[in-house]
């Protein structure tokens, strides 16, 4: 049978777009669809501009740091609408860059939302394509709630484009989105709420960190509230009444969800080529990306297994390898290095303390806990965490994991370490790079437990 390609990847995103350039490299055919911007969720709603947004909430605290240094510090104002102008010129860049890299490489874009009509018939607006492989990259979305009032409510996608700054936020989660994002907005001035049904934020990171976290953001001052949930919200003149599950009430002027984010898979006529999903709506794949149906394949946070940039642009690129390489390629999800960029970010990689416990190793722990030295002369009360995990048994690094500046910098070198299986004597010997925050992770001695 003659198809109109070879490969048609649904969602340019960055799972998507890697694996077209990729497949085309390769000498296939290869056609993209995208229903919104070419780049996907990181760069347009994602990663990209919420990392601009940290930037942009750091300097309210350089400003009060740079006293202790000498420095006289004049009058400063924000101006939310200059951030949002300068964000969105610096998206548009990098959507033309990728645009341009598509069709340098001889990937076809094509605009709209496309929905299987048979295994290798895709509709797009009316039209039908045909193609030999076709592979889902359509990301996920941001879950909300069925409760009385979510239409007032925001995702992190919203966010993004506010017309005016909110003086007050309600940020209901406890993941590393909402506690991004409550940092971002108390950094920029707003006064910030955060509820989470849990015990403690962050769930899934190390206990240590996740309480560490929790305590600094409190610092800075962030009322966070553990064990609690919105029962409604109402709008009010301006603002919004939101009751909460303990009772309680407060008004807001804007209320943001962020508990979790799930496959983006509705109306994509999946039951009708018959691709099996999961219990979170998750498109069912194998080690090589391949779904239940033989030439359909899926990479990216559609698939659940690890809804990380890297890792979708890592399973686009295995995918490309096994399919038009003849180079059959699995990508291994674990140890996989993560940021958290929280206030202070966090930098995490391998086994958290409770899983190393929860998996019978017998573990020595390190943790050591001080005073950055920019904060001797700033004054700032604000603490570094480290933690090594290690294997009492053959002495390898479990997982390693830090509270505190640069972090996210110094989780990736150290993540190469802890893949390539590190041992703590390794680590030891490792000359210290003096002075840094870096170099608690080789000289730790003491055992804490």
């Amino acid at each position: 049978m003659n198809f109109d390609y070879d490969l048609f990847v649904i969602g340019a995103g960055s799972g998507g777009v890697r694996a077209a350039r990729m497949s085309a490299s390769h000498g296939a055919k290869v056609a993209i669809a995208e229903e919104h911007r070419v780049g996907g969720t990181c760069v347009i709603r994602g990663c990209v501009p919420k990392k601009l947004f940290v930037y942009a909430s750091h300097f309210a605290e350089e400003f009060e740091d740079a006293v202790g240094f000498g420095w006289e510090v004049g009058q400063s104002s924000f101006d939310w609408p200059t951030l949002i102008a300068n964000k969105d010129t610096e998206i548009d860049r990098l959507n033309k860059i990728y645009i341009k890299n598509l069709e340098a490489s001889g990937v076809e874009i094509l605009n709209g939302r496309a929905v299987f009509k048979d295994a290798h018939t895709i509709l797009l607006d009316g039209r039908e394509i045909t193609a030999n492989y076709i592979l889902i990259a359509v990301g996920a979305t941001p879950f909300m709630p069925q409760i009385e009032g979510i239409e007032h409510a925001i995702s992190s996608n919203e966010a993004f484009y506010l017309k005016d700054f909110p003086s007050d936020i309600t940020i209901v989660g406890g993941g590393y989105i909402a506690v991004e994002f409550a940092g971002i907005f108390n950094g920029l001035g707003a006064n910030v709420t955060l509820i989470y049904r849990g015990e403690e934020i962050l769930r899934g990171f190390d206990g240590d960190i996740c309480r560490h976290v929790q305590e600094e953001m409190i610092k800075k001052g962030v009322d966070v509230q553990t064990q609690n949930d919105v029962t409604s919200i109402q709008k009010d003149g301006k603002g919004f009444v939101v009751t909460f599950k303990n009772g309680t009430r407060r008004e807001t002027s804007c209320v943001m969800y962020a508990t979790g984010r799930v496959p983006y898979v509705q109306e994509l006529g999946l039951d009708t080529v018959g691709v099996q999903l999961g219990a979170k709506g998750e498109i069912k794949v194998d080690a090589y990306s391949q779904t239940t149906v033989d030439n359909i394949y899926a990479v990216g946070d559609v698939t659940d297994r690890s809804q990380l940039t890297p890792i979708a642009i890592r399973e686009g690129a295995a995918f490309a390898e096994t399919v038009f390489n003849d180079k059959p390629l699995a990508v291994d999800h674990s140890n996989i290095p993560t940021a958290v960029f929280s206030q202070p970010p966090v930098g995490t990689v391998g086994m958290t303390e409770e899983e190393a416990r929860d998996n019978k190793f017998d573990v020595d722990i390190y943790k050591s806990v001080f005073r950055p030295m920019k904060h001797t002369l700033s004054g700032r009360d604000e603490k570094t965490l480290m933690k090594l995990i290690v294997d009492r048994n053959t002495d390898k690094v479990l997982g390693l994991h830090i509270v505190g500046p640069d972090s996210g910098e110094m989780i990736q070198a150290f993540g190469i370490a802890v893949k390539m299986g590190a041992t703590k004597s390794q680590f030891d010997e490792t000359v210290a790079v003096h002075p840094t925050a870096a170099e608690e992770l080789v000289t730790m001695k003491q055992l804490v437990s």
